[in-house]
């Protein structure tokens, strides 16, 4: 079957010349590794574009509450910090942009939100710190003559456990509180879908285990964050009811 320029062009860009001509051109449903590769490809697209929204739902929260109640600073800090390096990473290694593109927007929605968090705590000082310590971060993390390819694969490792522990003091503050405070469902179930489509994207387009085994554990806790929100949704509705 052929399709016109305009939809081959991009479709080729996609998948590759070889699997476009198996599964367009030929219908080869059978070539196992090109519909992988399909899938997977749709399922990074997806990723990306979803990534660019996920967190807006977060940041309109807190912005109608005029509240970061219940939101854990700790937690986006180090959140953001493992974003930024697993960008500045897959994009020095020359990773295909639907393996990683939603790192560059969640990183930037996540600055949006500890600005936030630090606005509506009246924390000036730390607003302007924060903003410097993100410029500067982010002038060195693309900067090899400042570090290297070496130190950032080591970095690289290092966001496992830092994307591990920005879950925890969330986690913490939700079983403490009882409640989810002002962290958006919708932000939490969207993140958590994402990191598992991941697991699934990396399998297939990336040989790299450090990537995965970071998806895989950042998935077991961003599970259970969607489970306190589900635990805790009767208690958050009990929470807005007494101030309306």
């Amino acid at each position: 079957m052929q399709l016109p320029e305009i939809i081959k062009y991009p479709a080729t860009q996609l998948i590759g010349e070889k699997c476009y001509t198996s599964l367009v051109e030929e219908l080869n449903v059978r070539d196992i590794d090109c519909l992988k590769l399909l899938i997977s490809k749709g399922l990074g697209v997806g990723i990306v574009l979803g990534g660019a929204l996920v967190k807006l739902p977060q940041i309109i929260k807190i912005v109608s509450a005029r509240s970061s109640r219940g939101l854990s600073f700790e937690g986006f800090v180090l959140e953001t910090v493992s974003l930024g390096i697993s960008f500045a990473y897959n994009f020095r290694q020359g990773n295909p942009f639907s393996t990683f593109g939603e790192s560059v927007f969640l990183t930037v929605q996540n600055i949006i939100i500890l600005l936030l968090i630090l606005n509506y705590s009246n924390r000036t000082k730390d607003l302007i710190t924060t903003i410097l310590a993100v410029v500067t971060s982010a002038y060195a993390l693309t900067q090899s003559w400042i570090i290297s390819d070496l130190n950032l694969t080591y970095l690289q490792t290092l966001t496992i456990p830092i994307s591990l522990l920005s879950k925890i003091p969330q986690i913490l503050t939700n079983y403490r509180n009882g409640s989810t405070g002002q962290l958006s469902a919708l932000a939490v179930f969207g993140f958590a879908l994402g990191s598992l489509a991941r697991i699934f994207t990396t399998i297939t387009e990336v040989d790299d285990s450090i990537i995965l085994s970071g998806f895989v554990l950042t998935s077991t806790l961003n599970l259970i964050l969607a489970a306190q929100i589900i635990m805790y949704w009767n208690a958050d509705k009990k929470i807005d009811e007494k101030k309306d």
